[in-house]
């Protein structure tokens, strides 16, 4: 291919190439003022349907292997039409050159095609073309997301030889490919060979350890940054949220506001998502405070919707109902958070309201929309509702149930004691039952004391093979509530066995802003003595008002005195004490707990919230409790 002179189309510098006249009696000036013609109507189409007229065209004035037209014809059809259909008017190119190829590797990239990205890329390289460093950056960004090690040190390679391995662009993509990858040596190689290693190269390596749970090594590159700006703090802060670290992310948002650094929209819903986890709904106002008066942040769907999540998970179902009805557009991601955050307060029939109201606006539910309405069902017992819309899914929305929808139903069913027949829609299913789905049947079982029943699901269990610590803690309580001592043990020896450890129960609360976390029994606070002495306190007060403990609650075979001491301890109870202490009288006291509230906590809450006067709401793994005058929402059933 011999190169003429240098013309600019779009980013590339686009050399022309030599080819002959296709029609002889049309001159160079027509053949220029058709190439800018058909460039221009390209550049101005707005969806698929308005190419194929145009590419038409093309091919009947002759024009369908100018490189100028073909650029912009592939650049095109890969973005608004198919990449497939990129694919086919590559293949009619008789002479590809190396933007031709980075324009159909670029739309296999976007399409998500790495694989097919990475073969055209080096089936140029077999044509002995020579790639420049637009297609070198395309091909890495493919060899990190599909993980190709091989591939992509054979790009570095061949990128050096060419004398482009120091471009800014290339050295960044390098960074990603082998953070990506999880090679962080070669990674950091890269990054110490860079003559500016800024904030933006900063972050990149900043984002490579924490994808792969590296968090010391994200931190202590992100310490070193010297100027860090917004999207450096909020690279760190998402990438805290995504490992778990919610106290770590909080701590470094508040590290950002003292720096006066500015929190855009990304930074706004890492935090809120936080706060959500936590329950930290103190600083969840104080951030939703921030958005009314930083104008620039707007109630999207985008943070609209974290909204409403955080307000639902940490207890203020009101405030996130006044979220949604102030969106003033509102899509189905904004719907299911709203259905989901419903349900998990118990408030199913508006749950239920807002799922019609939603389909009324010609909103087409999605399968997570259907996980949140048959939760909602669940939580309200409202079977004939729930099995209605479960088959619905497919009928009327053409939505294939997946295992999740099945485990709403199970649950639905075994909550309203309907254990046979939830054992026999788990035989029926279409799919293979999971350890969750017999799980919440056998959950169902010990509840309602059909211990013949559990037993049967107990012995599917253990012949299921995948068993989670959640899953042998229950097969091993359902043994010790039927007596069956020996059975629970031998559970717990398997448990010990396979090095498998019981969940520790913890609570948290907020305070102040900021987070308090208990565990059984715990002693580390600065304030035990305070936190004891109110324990011992309302024992009494309880014990006075009739409250005998529920010994059954502890399955293990043990006095009943040391049951009671065993139950005097729980999580929930240090964070509610804490609560009583350190906030003043009429407050709601909310705690978030990562495991499910025993029956005598249920009972002894219910008590509090009625001797007390305050309202206390709890979060356990699978809902909320409002606890208010001696009642619960969830009526006695969770």
């Amino acid at each position: 291919m011999s190169y003429g002179t240098l013309a600019v189309v779009g980013n590339f510098t686009y050399p022309s190439t030599s080819t002959s006249n296709p029609n002889p009696k049309v001159s160079i000036s027509n053949s220029t003022q058709r190439r800018k013609e058909f460039v221009s109507l390209l550049k101005n189409c707005k969806d698929a349907n308005q190419i194929l007229p145009i590419h038409a065209k093309i091919i009947r004035t002759g024009c369908d292997q100018d490189p100028f037209i073909l650029f912009e014809l592939l650049r095109l059809s890969s973005t608004l039409s198919s990449v497939n259909y990129a694919s086919t008017i590559f293949q009619l190119v008789h002479n590809p050159n190396v933007f031709l190829y980075t324009a159909l590797i670029d739309g296999f990239v976007s399409a998500g095609s790495y694989s097919d990205g990475i073969s055209l890329y080096f089936q140029m390289i077999n044509r002995f073309i020579v790639p420049d460093k637009y297609v070198i950056t395309s091909v890495l960004k493919a060899c990190g997301s599909r993980f190709a090690l091989r591939e992509g040190k054979e790009v570095h390679c061949q990128a050096s030889k060419l004398g482009l391995s120091s471009n800014r662009s290339i050295t960044m993509k390098l960074m990603e490919f082998y953070g990506k990858c999880g090679e962080f040596d070669d990674a950091r190689k890269v990054f110490d060979k860079m003559t500016e290693r800024d904030v933006v190269a900063s972050t990149i390596v900043i984002n490579c350890f924490l994808d792969h749970g590296l968090v010391e090594q994200a931190i202590e590159v992100f310490d070193r940054v010297r100027v860090k700006d917004t999207v450096c703090w909020t690279a760190m802060i998402d990438g805290l949220v995504r490992n778990g670290e919610m106290n770590m992310a909080l701590e470094m948002f508040r590290e950002m506001q003292k720096e006066n650094m500015r929190p855009n929209e990304v930074t706004i819903v890492c935090v809120l998502s936080a706060c959500s986890q936590l329950g930290a709904l103190g600083l969840g106002r104080w951030v939703h405070s921030y958005i009314g008066k930083h104008h620039r942040i707007e109630l999207n769907h985008f943070v609209g919707g974290a909204l409403i999540s955080m307000y639902s998970r940490c207890g203020d179902i009101d405030e996130a109902e006044r979220i949604f009805a102030m969106m003033k557009e509102r899509n189905v991601i904004t719907f299911n958070l709203m259905i989901s955050g419903l349900a998990m307060h118990g408030k199913s029939i508006q749950a239920i309201e807002i799922f019609r109201g939603m389909i009324k606006q010609g909103l087409l539910p999605t399968s997570v929309t259907f996980v949140a309405i048959l939760n909602a069902c669940s939580h309200g017992g409202l079977v004939n509702l729930g099995l209605e819309m479960f088959h619905s899914m497919s009928r009327d929305y053409g939505i294939p149930p997946q295992i999740e929808h099945y485990g709403c139903i199970v649950d639905l069913l075994g909550r309203v004691g309907h254990l046979k027949e939830a054992y026999n829609f788990i035989q029926n299913m279409e799919i293979a039952p999971d350890h969750v789905i017999l799980g919440s049947l056998l959950s169902a079982c010990k509840i309602h004391g059909n211990f013949e029943l559990g037993e049967q699901v107990a012995r599917i269990l253990m012949n299921h093979g995948v068993v989670d610590s959640g899953t042998y803690v229950l097969l091993a309580n359902v043994y010790a509530s039927s007596g069956k001592w020996k059975e629970a043990a031998q559970i717990r020896a398997k448990m010990k066995e396979g090095g498998i450890q019981k969940e520790p129960g913890c609570s948290s609360i907020e305070v102040n802003n900021e987070i308090h976390e208990f565990l059984l029994g715990d002693l580390r606070h600065p304030q035990k003595e305070k936190i004891y002495n109110k324990l011992e306190e309302l024992n009494q007060v309880l014990k006075e008002a009739g409250h005998i403990p529920a010994t059954d609650a502890v399955l293990h075979d043990i006095e009943d005195w040391e049951k009671e001491q065993a139950l005097a301890i729980h999580s929930e109870r240090l964070a509610i004490c804490y609560g009583l202490i350190s906030t003043k009288p009429c407050t709601t006291i909310r705690v978030v707990k990562n495991l499910r509230v025993c029956d005598d906590c249920h009972s002894m809450i219910k008590l509090i919230a009625k001797i007390t006067g305050r309202k206390i709401v709890v979060r356990d793994r699978k809902r909320f409790h409002h606890f208010e005058n001696g009642n619960c929402s969830c009526g006695d059933y969770w």
